[in-house]
């Protein structure tokens, strides 16, 4: 799956953030998040992004601190390039996992020896799993970290209220990556 765009955004009605995926050959895959998923997943989503940008070739970055200024480097060239201004296309000419938006109770984070992320999203219910997985390169990545955040903000969740000390502790430990697994 090549995607195209992607979009998240907050809809005030089931106060969730609708991410919505659209592939080169117009498939729409769409996702509900929660607050507690995004809350749980984003800094995560952020770990790995930061890994994943150290372990690329000829890149020097061993200690935790060098690693987080070149993911900081990596993600403003990312914004500075990146297109925000058109508008999501949402004319899918297919719906795989259906009209109504995936609800994720579930994601597990592994990073690829091919450098991307890869982020398999579950809904359980009941005894039933239903999954979806996603490859991410970096750049991918770092427009969604993006996005969740600002529609975060737009729904006025507290997490640019929150004190960075109370993120930080949110964060989960760096032992969990590469591999990472988020319930509700």
């Amino acid at each position: 799956m090549n995607i195209h765009q992607l979009s998240v955004s907050h809809d005030e009605r089931q106060d969730r953030l609708l991410l919505r995926l659209n592939t080169q050959d117009a498939q729409e895959f769409r996702f509900w998040l929660t607050r507690r998923m995004a809350l749980r997943l984003l800094p995560a989503m952020e770990q790995s992004v930061t890994r994943l940008e150290a372990a690329k070739p000829g890149l020097a970055a061993t200690d935790a601190s060098s690693q987080q200024i070149l993911t900081e480097l990596k993600h403003d060239a990312f914004l500075q390039t990146a297109d925000f201004a058109t508008p999501y296309a949402a004319e899918p000419k297919q719906l795989p996992l259906g009209v109504e938006p995936f609800l994720v109770t579930d994601a597990q984070l592994s990073l690829q020896t091919k450098g991307n992320l890869q982020v398999i999203f579950q809904k359980k219910m009941g005894t039933a799993t239903q999954s979806c997985q996603l490859n991410l390169q970096a750049p991918l990545v770092h427009g969604m970290i993006h996005l969740i955040k600002q529609s975060m903000a737009k729904a006025d969740w507290g997490f640019e209220k929150q004190a960075p000390e109370k993120r930080q502790a949110e964060k989960p430990d760096a032992s969990l990556v590469p591999q990472q697994l988020y319930k509700h």
